[in-house]
């Protein structure tokens, strides 16, 4: 078992831009719905033009969760299903019609791009990963992020992200896929803030299916005060608890 607390959050999603919307969504959930793009404000024209909607997102939420005195050293964790999956697509389809593949786009859409184009956008210099982990995606990131923490970082930030996916896999859909992303500061658990426990072992059958992704489930959880959220998928529990 491991313990951290989320000293702060953001999240962005259709219909949903403040913190305000966040907690009043918290209390009666839904799936996002929309085609709304945040306006990214903080990235220059001219490198926001190269990033698509699902990276907009992701960054607006990291964006937003920034601390002006961290000097761009916070180590990173993005974490996303499925990534820009849209974008692969679109890349598959042109080889499998004999047309060449533009290698900017094939750059874009590697599971770290949104990463690798914060960091360059931001002027972040610290330790950034990308990982992709099934449905226990956000518990396998805060793991991540607690290595990071015990090895000496005094936060790290956790961003996760997820878009809908294209027609040709929904009919591998294990939960639904609305656009989202949300942004977790992470600390030591002796830092003020919502302290957290996350704990794991064996299990049988994967959880359900619910009315929310795991994703947003997990942040809805964070927001809503609920004591305890568990998922069994892949043959591994998972379970978090708040203290105090």
């Amino acid at each position: 078992m491991i313990e951290f607390s989320v000293v702060d959050w953001s999240a962005w999603a259709p219909g949903l831009t403040s913190k305000e919307q966040w907690q009043a969504w918290a209390q009666a959930p839904a799936l996002p719905q929309g085609d709304d793009t945040p306006a990214l404000a903080e990235v220059p024209a001219m490198q926001r033009r190269r990033i698509e909607r699902l990276g907009r997102m992701a960054i607006q939420a990291a964006c937003w969760c920034e601390q002006p005195d961290d000097a761009g050293q916070v180590p990173l964790v993005f974490a996303s299903r499925h990534g820009d999956v849209a974008r692969s697509m679109e890349l598959l389809d042109s080889l499998s019609a004999d047309h060449g593949m533009s290698p900017t786009a094939f750059g874009l859409s590697v599971h770290n791009a949104v990463a690798a184009l914060y960091s360059i956008a931001r002027g972040h210099r610290g330790n950034y990963l990308a990982l992709a982990a099934g449905r226990a995606t956000v518990e396998t990131a805060c793991v991540e992020a607690y290595g990071l923490l015990a090895d000496g970082a005094a936060e790290v930030r956790v961003i996760v992200y997820e878009s809908q996916l294209p027609p040709v896999y929904a009919g591998f859909a294990d939960e639904p896929d609305p656009y989202y992303a949300w942004c977790w500061r992470l600390a030591r658990a002796d830092r003020p803030g919502t302290r957290l426990s996350l704990g794991w072992g064996g299990a049988g059958a994967d959880s359900p299916a619910g009315a929310l992704p795991h994703g947003l489930d997990a942040l809805r959880f964070l927001l809503a005060g609920d004591p305890t959220l568990t998922l069994a998928a892949d043959g591994q529990q998972w379970t978090w608890q708040r203290h105090g």
